[in-house]
């Protein structure tokens, strides 16, 4: 299925059904009277996020969605039924955005989350509706009232706790199939990732999280170089990030500092979250080039260096018990903070 993260879409709710003017014509009936239905409301459009999807290809090309017309009302009081709803089913994760592509309408960060984006119009009245001592034979009822339109943007981010980042190459695709039962592609050229990856981590029946590997960075990425920060959004919700450098390139610590360059950047706090680093590809190194490597980029960032190999699965779960360490602290945090499991997502 191919993955797609945005999109523009129309929206328009239903116009409510108009009143009926009608009066009753009965035999042996002495007096008649006024007896117009009320029409029915316009549907509502609403927006839900459900499990099971992980891209918005649903909308690439079907962009237009109309809710149904109120029936109008009828002679013997007779009521117009309502118009039918339309239900936009999304991934969890996805956001609503305003035409302006920032005002944001709503996050949809759990599975069940349902929204009103487009209220029916209201049905007219009938006649029956303006009958009184006064005006005992009103020929008149009112129209329905028009839905409501607009245009909006959808804007999918993965929920995941865990993200990789690193450039092209880094092995960010073969670390996330050692870890999970994720296939994603793997090859020796740059580029190889061009959309995000899902994978599911189980480290033991009561220990799993969510894994996302997003295309690689380059210097410039955030000024539209390579693929851009476009995918960077996947991993604003994530609990820590796992930063991995290819330990054969010539300057790790220029590599390190590429991408922290490029998450400082794209802002949204990603370069204010826990990150784990990790040197890949260490089956490549003899061990004495390989310490070398890791004490330059230890010196550079300030913190521990994990070595990881996703080929000979060396380190992996190692780092992947770190990362899940990181995940319940947040947790925690989060709970402490008096808010749901999950919500630390922003």
């Amino acid at each position: 299925m191919k993955f797609l993260d945005q999109c523009k879409i129309y929206i328009r709710s239903g116009n409510g059904g108009g009143g009926a003017v009608s009066f009753r014509r009965e035999k042996y009936i002495e007096y008649g009277g006024p007896d117009g239905g009320d029409g029915g409301r316009g549907g509502d459009v609403w927006i839900e996020a459900v499990e099971g999807l992980n891209t918005l290809i649903d909308y690439r090309y079907h962009q237009h969605f109309k809710a149904g017309t109120g029936i109008h009302g009828m002679g013997r009081n007779r009521h117009g039924a309502a118009g039918e709803d339309v239900v936009l089913k999304v991934p969890v994760g996805t956001e609503v955005l305003e035409e302006d592509r920032e005002t944001l309408i709503v996050d949809l960060d759990h599975a069940g989350q349902r929204v009103l984006l487009a209220k029916g119009g209201n049905g007219g009245w009938g006649n029956d509706r303006f009958k009184g001592p006064i005006n005992q034979a009103p020929y008149h009822a009112n129209a329905g009232q028009e839905g409501e339109e607009k245009w909006i943007w959808l804007r999918l981010k993965l929920i995941a706790d865990v993200g990789l980042a690193g450039l092209p190459n880094a092995g960010k695709s073969t670390f996330l199939a050692a870890a999970s039962a994720a296939r994603p592609k793997i090859a020796d050229y740059p580029f190889t990732t061009l959309a995000p990856n899902l994978g599911i981590v189980d480290l033991s029946p009561e220990e799993r999280f969510v894994m996302a590997d997003i295309p690689g960075l380059i210097e410039g990425a955030s000024e539209g170089a390579g693929l851009g920060t476009r995918f960077l959004g996947h991993v604003e919700r994530t609990a820590v990030l796992i930063h991995l450098v290819d330990c054969t390139q010539t300057d790790v610590a220029e590599a390190w500092r590429t991408v922290r360059h490029e998450l400082e950047a794209y802002g949204a706090g990603l370069a204010d979250k826990p990150e784990i680093l990790a040197l890949s590809k260490v089956d490549a190194l003899d061990p004495d080039t390989l310490q070398m490597q890791k004490e330059a980029l230890e010196a550079a960032s300030g913190r521990p260096v994990a070595l990881v190999s996703g080929v000979s699965g060396q380190g992996v779960k190692d780092l992947l018990r770190e990362a899940w360490r990181q995940v319940l602290a947040r947790r925690a945090e989060a709970k402490a903070a008096g808010e749901t499991a999950g919500d630390w997502r922003p």
